[in-house]
């Protein structure tokens, strides 16, 4: 995996910007001995890992605005970083690049309930937000695996979801506006309590731009009531196929869950195994359906998804007949990940999206490839919007094995493509999918989506060698053919 090649006049004034950075915030808000940077080598993809030039932990928005103002003006590169958690290298420190880290920002500003909002700063966690406001029957509905940890900046970065995306959806739609410092410094609000803003939808640019256009310092995120009612059924089938037959005829039949995941054998023992959630252990595939509204409904859609699921052959069906239980059926699924550690010493969590109705075939194909590359996968996704989470178990300690495994994952990349799906749902692109990025997108696409960088950040200092594998300079980008003195589509006004 090559990386932009390092700037070494920068690294050579490392102490000139050091000192600079102590006089910007307190002088433990600035890390540069090594012991000290190895903490922060790596995100939630630990197998590529950089030590960072140096990590900057400013404390409010003016020093933010104050480090990226003397970034752009001494062309120093910036790579923001929220908890660390992302499993796409978005974070990713660069060798002459100043790490930004936003783990100070910890503080809920205000709780809105009148207009069922929150306003907070980025470095506070997922979970933090529900439980600040669920004393009031309140909760924020985006609940990614790692929601006891990630940060919601980190979240508006790379779009997070999490197992209730499929009813209440992903964080941009639960994002009501956001306070951003840009490159050059500038301090900017885009959106706020209200719904939608007229114009342009900057919202959703920078809702998924993994740090590439700006450092968020504030977010103003839409919270909901919580339902009256909220049942979990699990559905265990003798198929992995037989279980995707399931998830479509369910959505089929106009049934919208709050959640819907899907895990396969691996995952459910190992699940199991870590936290007794009650899963079924002689079943290949688990379903876990959740219902939520009015008690009534629930009962009736309830009904619905059990007749389903016995015209899909079910072989295990229950019903949560208590919160604790429900609350027990989701923590097994929550904690799928670390379960799965125990089966391997290494994984990488892949990240792709496809139609629900290729779900089946998706899954056998990924049968085939794990017997292809000799390793084994398990299989935990959000299955109502067909978000798959494929975990290729491997050794890294074995060698060759890493590679395979990359290999691995970039053909179920590939393949989800393939089948009219897209590279990513919610992790990112990051630099774990950068060179798949020509599977999806022509040179084109990516030029115009480039352009929308250089508006942001014209010389490319924010998180650069991420997304996009060749990064095009915005001179580049402007070039323009004139024929005869005439410039295209004259009637266009140019500013």
């Amino acid at each position: 995996m090559l990386m932009p090649e390092p700037d070494y006049e920068t690294i050579t004034r490392r102490d000139e910007i050091i000192a600079t950075m102590h006089s910007i915030v307190p002088a433990d808000c600035v890390i540069f001995e090594e012991d000290e940077l190895r903490a922060y080598d790596c995100d939630g993809l630990m197998a590529y890992k950089q030590l960072p030039f140096i990590v900057v932990l400013p404390e409010n928005t003016e020093q933010v605005s104050k480090i990226l103002k003397y970034c752009h003006e001494n062309g120093v590169k910036i790579v923001p970083r929220g908890a660390g958690t992302g499993l796409s290298g978005g974070a990713l420190p660069l060798a002459d690049a100043i790490t930004l880290g936003l783990g100070k920002f910890r503080e809920i500003i205000e709780t809105d309930y009148e207009n069922r909002c929150v306003v907070t700063q980025p470095g506070v966690t997922n979970l933090a937000l529900t439980q600040a406001v669920e004393h009031e029957g309140f909760y924020y509905a985006p609940d990614p695996s790692s929601q006891i940890a990630c940060s919601i900046g980190g979240n508006v970065a790379e779009n997070s979801g999490g197992v209730h995306c499929l009813k209440y959806g992903l964080t941009t739609n639960n994002v009501l506006g956001v306070e951003m410092v840009l490159m050059n410094g500038d301090i900017v609000r885009i959106g706020g309590k209200h719904l939608d803003a007229p114009g342009y939808d900057l919202l959703g640019v920078i809702n998924g731009s993994e740090g590439l256009l700006g450092v968020i310092t504030e977010v103003t995120v839409r919270i909901l009531q919580k339902p009256e009612t909220a049942k979990a059924v699990l559905l265990g089938f003798d198929s992995n196929e037989a279980g995707g037959g399931c998830v479509a005829a369910i959505i089929g039949a106009g049934i919208i869950p709050g959640g819907m995941e899907m895990m396969d054998t691996f995952a459910i023992q190992a699940a199991e195994e870590f936290v007794q959630a009650g899963y079924p252990l002689n079943v290949t595939s688990l379903l876990i359906v959740e219902l939520d509204g009015p008690a009534a409904e629930v009962e009736h859609l309830i009904g619905k998804v059990e007749a389903i699921g016995r015209q899909q052959n079910v072989k295990y069906m229950k019903v949560s007949e208590t919160e604790e239980e429900r609350q027990r059926f989701w923590s097994g699924r929550k904690a799928a990940f670390p379960a799965v550690g125990r089966l391997s010493p290494d994984y990488l969590c892949m990240d792709g999206t496809i139609p629900r109705g290729q779900l089946s075939y998706v899954l056998t194909r990924l049968g085939e490839l794990s017997e292809k590359y000799g390793l084994r996968v398990a299989n935990v996704f959000h299955a109502g919007d067909g978000n798959l989470h494929p975990l290729i178990l491997f050794d890294a300690n074995e060698p060759g094995e890493l590679e395979a495994a990359e290999k691995f994952g970039a053909d179920i990349l590939r393949l989800c493509v393939e089948v009219g799906g897209v590279l990513t749902g919610e992790h990112g692109v990051g630099v774990e999918k950068r060179d798949l990025m020509g599977e999806m997108f022509t040179e084109d696409d990516m030029k115009h989506q480039q352009r929308v960088k250089c508006a942001f950040d014209p010389r490319h200092l924010m998180n650069p060698g991420k997304v996009y594998p060749t990064l095009h300079r915005c001179a580049e980008l402007g070039k323009m053919h004139i024929h005869h003195g005439q410039v295209p589509f004259p009637d266009i006004p140019r500013f």
